[in-house]
């Protein structure tokens, strides 16, 4: 039986991480750390929204922050070229 070293990001804890194997547990360091700046710039996002939207409910500005933070190449490249947020991705 051979040993595999896992890693997660400590702003996931280690139970949502065990809960969700296939997208928060990763087999490199970096990639684990990778997951952690996405974590947060998402959580700087959802303030950011917060602060900036009127009524926007946690929830909603805490998925929106996700979806940004995932795609943060994508908004980076759409400030040069909007139509690139609608385009269809391969």
């Amino acid at each position: 039986m051979a040993v595999q070293a896992v890693y997660f990001s400590d702003r996931d804890g280690l139970d949502m991480a065990l809960k969700n194997p296939e997208t928060m547990l990763f087999t490199s360091k970096a990639e684990a750390d990778a997951r952690d700046r996405v974590l947060e710039l998402a959580e700087e996002i959802q303030v950011f929204l917060s602060r900036k939207v009127e009524g926007l409910g946690d929830d909603l500005a805490e998925r929106c922050a996700m979806a940004i933070a995932e795609d943060k190449d994508l908004f980076q490249k759409a400030l040069k070229k909007p139509e690139l947020l609608n385009a269809e991705q391969e």
